[in-house]
């Protein structure tokens, strides 16, 4: 599967960003789809995840009741919607791919297929 990540930009601190992922070889319904991001210096670490066919979601500390993940079936793709973004959330963002959900879905070598990258810079 391919995926395109697109929707980073720059943003004042307390807006909000949507970052999409675009799958392409394989639908995002049968598809563990996955969050990470990667500040300047640091490790890439895990943001969310959504579980192939019944949509189940699980995400970071650091974002919950902030961020949303969703799949769109029609578009083939998922979704990021953050919102009340932080300085602390700017980082490149990925989007990952594995067939099927695994317990270590907060690993990002459980992943087999990543997406590019989009860059989400929240100015404080």
């Amino acid at each position: 599967v391919q995926l395109q990540a697109s929707g980073g930009g720059l943003v004042h601190a307390g807006g909000s960003l949507r970052l999409s992922c675009a799958a392409s070889g394989r639908t995002v319904y049968n598809s563990a789809m996955a969050w990470f991001r990667q500040a300047p210096g640091k490790e890439r670490e895990f943001v969310s995840a959504i579980r192939e066919m019944n949509g189940a979601t699980r995400y970071a500390d650091s974002v919950k009741g902030r961020f949303t993940i969703s799949r769109d079936n029609t578009r083939n793709t998922v979704d990021l919607q953050m919102n009340s973004l932080k300085p602390e959330d700017t980082a490149v963002y990925y989007c990952a791919a594995r067939s099927y959900w695994t317990v270590a879905y907060y690993d990002q070598g459980q992943y087999s297929n990543w997406g590019q990258g989009t860059l989400v810079t929240v100015s404080s």
